[in-house]
């Protein structure tokens, strides 16, 4: 039989992505069950274990067919499969992280993708499973050595989940809440089911959108980085003068917020409240955040004696870089944050909602309170530049040897950021497209404007012009 074959687009950095029917198949799940379950396999027999994963789903069209076959694959090659259904990928990094007999764990999600995309994130023994391990799944030459097959059980993880993220609020007198009112965004995303029975058992009123799960998306794009799909959001909130808003991706891994009046808090400013909330109990605690994130969020952590760390950008690398530091709280410009003190360390859209709720009752203040204490910058959304997959490194080191040629000195932890005088900016290759993501922040508008016009003058100089902004992504 000859080795499965994917599509050469679908093997991401972070995950594994394609367009259902298109350039991702039945056949790949099958062979992902397969591959990914020998590394399981070879790891569980090695320490005496029965090799054991979890497996969720989202709520795409696509999900329940994609299972079916990943758990095929796995069964195959003698992985008993515990299968959590349909929920949010949190919900599956909890089961994993959980459940001390399995040594992985694979949520069949297309995330924050338009409805006919699809794909897989994974975990391997509590770390993200990302880059050179997604490598290993291409380079595999076939079957696993035969084994007995793996067995199939079903278990309901969402109450046990539900009782967890509740445990965000440990320490705060639910009377303290019951003056609370906040309005939830599902998008019809895999966070429906959990946030129903989450905001049930809450202090306060609530109230919730779109929280059927329906994997066409009728409402808007399941994405709460893109200000437009907060717009039901921001509606309700002011008919109802509501404290603040939450919504969620497609997956649930990542959160946006409104403020009660409207104004959506981006990624920065949540992180640094919870850095805030986080550091007043945990002092000299580290906080990492990705390259993309504000000076500001650097700059807080160290005012209030915390230790500050930069990651390249991307959830798996900074899940992976909080374990290899032991910090205690990690954040992505894309709205992804990681608690590690009281918590897994993974990112979770609604246990972050509920820490945010934990921090205001601890701070007693409104979410819109807390953003006006926060410096305010100028700051540009992430700027996109398309270039072909085989040039866009290229263009990134030419652009740092004409720096250093200069005498200026850029760090070059994941592409290159620039200080200046005035700010900063920010050019990078991007990890899922063919394409360069740049971002820049400056005290002032004018400086701002002299930023970005020197990462259009470097770009020039390499032949690449900016055809238009685009904001989201996991870059």
């Amino acid at each position: 039989m000859q080795p499965h074959v994917f599509h050469p687009s679908i093997l991401r950095e972070y995950d594994i992505r394609g367009v259902y029917g298109e350039t991702l198949f039945e056949a790949d799940a099958r062979a992902i069950g397969a591959r990914f379950g020998a590394i399981v396999a070879d790891t569980a027999i090695a320490a005496g274990k029965e090799p054991r994963v979890v497996v969720g789903r989202d709520g795409r069209l696509s999900s329940p067919d994609l299972e079916a076959a990943l758990v095929e694959g796995f069964v195959k090659a003698g992985v008993t499969v515990i299968r959590i259904g349909l929920g949010p990928t949190p919900m599956l990094y909890f089961a994993e992280a959980s459940t001390p007999e399995v040594q992985g764990g694979v949520q069949v999600t297309g995330s924050h993708n338009p409805r006919d995309h699809n794909g897989f994130k994974m975990v391997l023994g509590g770390r993200p499973f990302f880059g050179a391990d997604i490598r290993r799944l291409e380079a595999t030459d076939g079957a696993p050595a035969p084994r007995s097959p793996g067995r199939i059980e079903q278990r309901d993880i969402l109450p046990a989940y539900v009782d967890w993220l509740l445990e965000g609020l440990s320490g705060i007198d639910p009377h303290d809440l019951g003056s609370l009112r906040v309005g939830w965004d599902a998008g019809n995303g895999a966070a429906g089911p959990a946030l129903e029975m989450l905001v049930s058992r809450l202090p306060g009123e609530h109230h919730l959108l779109h929280s059927e799960v329906d994997g066409r998306f009728p409402n808007h794009h399941p994405d709460p980085t893109i200000e437009a799909n907060l717009a039901d959001l921001q509606a309700l909130v002011a008919a109802k003068k509501l404290d603040f808003g939450a919504a969620f991706d497609g997956d649930a891994d990542r959160l946006g917020i409104v403020d009660g009046q409207g104004r959506v808090l981006d990624a920065d400013g949540l992180l640094m409240i919870f850095a805030r909330d986080l550091l007043a109990r945990r002092p000299g605690a580290t906080v990492i955040a990705d390259v993309k994130a504000s000076a500001a969020v650097f700059d807080t952590v160290r005012e209030l004696g915390g230790t500050a760390q930069m990651s390249p950008s991307g959830h798996s690398h900074i899940k992976s870089r909080m374990k290899a530091t032991g910090a205690l709280l990690g954040g992505e410009t894309s709205g992804h944050f990681f608690f590690a003190d009281d918590a897994f360390g993974f990112d979770d859209g609604l246990y972050a909602a509920v820490r945010l709720i934990a921090a205001c009752a601890r701070f007693n203040r409104s979410v819109a309170q807390l953003r006006d204490t926060m410096p305010v910058m100028h700051n540009t959304p992430e700027l996109r530049f398309a270039v072909p997959e085989d040039r866009k490194f290229a263009v990134v080191e030419e652009v740092r040897e004409r720096l250093a040629a200069t005498g200026l000195r850029a760090n070059a932890l994941d592409g290159v950021r620039v200080e200046t005088g005035e700010g900063w900016w920010l050019l990078r290759a991007s990890n899922t497209q063919a394409a360069l993501t740049a971002r820049a922040e400056s005290a002032t508008a004018d400086g701002l404007a002299r930023l970005v016009a020197e990462i259009d003058g470097q770009l020039a100089l390499s032949g690449v012009k900016r055809a238009g902004d685009g904001k989201g992504g996991h870059g």
